[in-house]
């Protein structure tokens, strides 16, 4: 499934760069521009300082003079426009339009082969007659008591929700590689702290009730890495130092 991004009569050149920035990051690069103020907009100083890093969008962006000309190709179209129109398209929220959108039957609506949003100037927004043209009207939910959004900011929206729908991109997983600790290194910890628990007077090896099997449930909880049982080792040995009349448990090098 295609989709665009059309910017009509746009005024700024600066919100054209962050249109690109914020496309790209949610993984958009399909950018049209109808009629902008500028000619030269996507090699403006401000665009490009803008676009921080999202070159690749600008490079690829089109300028056309028409509507018509942008939307070539798109089979469904998504006006932005905060203020409904007496004899418009529908008017919903973006999440709820894509979940009719990408979940209709398809013996009832074959999903589009292209999808169009339309975002119009800064100033006065989209034209009636632009919107008419549209399948939706799609209206951010915001404060009532303001409502109004940057045109970049608009797109970021846009470019998530729709994103979201489609699919979404998986969260990064911290500490990827990782590598858990296992059983026979939790043991030797867990001895390891038994001694020195027991040289601190916190231990009493004459009753030492649950306390060691609570740690081995607690530790069992927390995945300890590798690198965490040497800092949980190289506390104990810290605790037996500082206890001399206790002798300190050997620890192997290569747990050092």
């Amino acid at each position: 499934m295609k989709t665009r991004f059309v910017l009509i009569n746009t005024s700024h050149a600066g919100n054209v760069g962050a249109t690109a920035r914020a496309m790209k990051v949610m993984g958009f690069d399909d950018l049209v521009l109808v009629a902008p103020r500028w000619p030269n907009v996507l090699r403006r100083e401000e665009t490009i300082q803008r676009a921080s890093g999202a070159l690749d969008i600008l490079k690829n962006a089109r300028i056309v003079e028409t509507l018509d000309e942008a939307l070539d190709g798109m089979t469904h179209l998504c006006a932005t426009a905060m203020t409904p129109r007496d004899f418009g398209p529908p008017t919903l929220s973006p999440r709820e339009h894509f979940k009719q959108l990408l979940n209709a039957a398809p013996a009832a609506a074959p999903p589009p082969e292209g999808v169009a949003f339309l975002f119009g100037c800064e100033r006065f927004g989209m034209s009636n007659e632009d919107v008419y043209r549209c399948h939706a009207a799609l209206c951010i939910p915001t404060d009532p008591h303001f409502s109004s959004l940057n045109l970049a900011a608009a797109v970021q929206l846009i470019a998530y929700d729709w994103r979201e729908a489609l699919g979404g991109y998986p969260a990064p997983v911290a500490n990827a590689e990782r590598g858990l600790a296992d059983a026979a290194q939790i043991a030797g910890m867990l001895g390891h702290w038994e001694q020195a628990l027991t040289a601190t007077g916190f231990l009493d090896p004459a009753a030492p009730k649950k306390l060691m099997p609570r740690l081995n449930q607690l530790f069992n909880r927390a995945n300890l890495s590798t690198e965490e049982i040497h800092i949980l080792r190289g506390i104990a040995k810290a605790m037996q130092h500082n206890m001399p009349s206790q002798p300190a448990l050997a620890v192997p090098a290569a747990q050092q």
